[in-house]
């Protein structure tokens, strides 16, 4: 059973804060501000399972059902948005409604809304009374990776934790035995200190991420595109997107059977949207390594090959470099990133992508 102590062994400063707040009183608003994957949803977990198992007349019991995911802790409530935002009557429903009313057991009801940064604004507002006059039993925890989509009234109204990035090694103790050593190493740097990145680079798909990654930018590199590359990086995003829109469905279709009803339209915008964000977001994560990929022909060139992201493929990366000059290579770099921005601006993605890959191969043939 996890406890404060292992959630935030690697976030030391968070570890001392929180062991605080159970020892003198917890606040009724915390915000988790830190990136992704730097392990704010397991340590708001135990927070939370600290603040229920204080009052309770069973507290290892109490604490056992608080750290189970899904939980079954009648007093915590976890909301996660389906799709890209969280649902306004969802938060009215379980967060607004529900923080007044007296615990089921114990002492205290705790609140956690993963990805905050993803309320809307008419969620926020609607919150701001509960924040601003909150029942005393009542707990409120967000997780937020990007503080600036939250109002500052919300903010304002919550304790800040921060937490850091992980460090490397951290990152590639945590993957030991998922793949050979090489691959573990590479997914670690290419991660960026994200441990949710690391594990899923370090997988089957995150690998069939990298094979495409590289295959667009050697193709680039030779001038050649048999079978048009970037259509791999594409499919593989639009099957991740198609992912997590059953899961979605899946949630709705288990709320109709416990008898909460949702509008067939609100269903199909929340399937798409959680559609969309896991598309784009799993692009993004493609052009990243396709970048990386670029910045290690510049580490390889300046004789650095040590600092390169890549490497369980330096000796292809090596190769590759021989004919590429260091300006070439961060000129890449530049043109990847410019492509990763333009999707912000809802751009054709086939066409950015193959307009890219022309860029490139005219970038590495000059």
């Amino acid at each position: 059973m996890i406890t404060l102590e292992e959630s935030t062994s690697h976030q030391p400063r968070v570890r001392a804060e929180l062991e605080a707040a159970l020892r003198q009183g917890p606040s009724h608003a915390y915000l988790f501000r830190g990136p992704s994957g730097s392990g704010k949803a397991r340590a708001a977990r135990a927070f939370a399972a600290g603040i229920l198992s204080a009052g309770s007349a069973d507290p290892e019991d109490s604490r056992r059902r608080a750290l189970l995911d899904p939980s079954p802790h009648p007093d915590l409530v976890w909301l996660r948005p389906k799709g890209m935002s969280h649902a306004v009557q969802e938060i009215r429903d379980r967060i607004i409604h529900q923080a007044p009313l007296s615990p089921f057991e114990g002492s205290a009801r705790v609140f956690v809304i993963e990805a905050a940064d993803a309320l809307n604004e008419e969620s926020q507002n609607a919150m701001l009374k509960t924040l601003e006059e909150p029942a005393p039993h009542a707990h409120l925890i967000l997780l937020s990776a990007e503080s600036e989509g939250l109002l500052p009234t919300i903010a304002s109204r919550c304790q800040l934790i921060e937490f850091g990035s992980l460090p490397f090694e951290v990152i590639e103790a945590e993957l030991d035995g998922l793949a050979s050593p090489e691959a573990l190493h590479s997914a670690a740097k290419l991660a960026g200190g994200d441990l949710d990145k690391a594990r899923f680079l370090a997988g089957k798909r995150g690998s069939d991420l990298r094979v495409a990654a590289e295959r667009l930018m050697t193709c680039a590199l030779e001038d050649e595109f048999p079978g048009s590359p970037w259509l791999d990086l594409l499919a593989q995003a639009r099957s991740a997107g198609e992912h997590s829109g059953e899961l979605v469905q899946a949630d709705f279709d288990e709320e109709k059977e416990e008898g909460i009803k949702h509008t067939k339209t609100e269903i199909e915008e929340a399937v798409r949207r959680a559609q969309r964000k896991t598309r784009t977001g799993m692009l993004d994560l493609g052009l990243h390594l396709a970048a990386a990929w670029a910045r290690d022909w510049a580490t390889v060139i300046a004789g650095a090959p040590d600092l390169a992201f890549n490497q369980d493929r330096l000796e292809v990366l090596e190769a590759q470099a021989e004919g590429i000059e260091l300006g070439q290579a961060r000129d890449a770099v530049s043109q990847i990133q410019e492509t990763r921005r333009s999707f912000q601006l809802n751009v054709s993605e086939e066409l950015a992508l193959e307009a890219l890959a022309f860029r490139l191969e005219k970038t590495l043939r000059d």
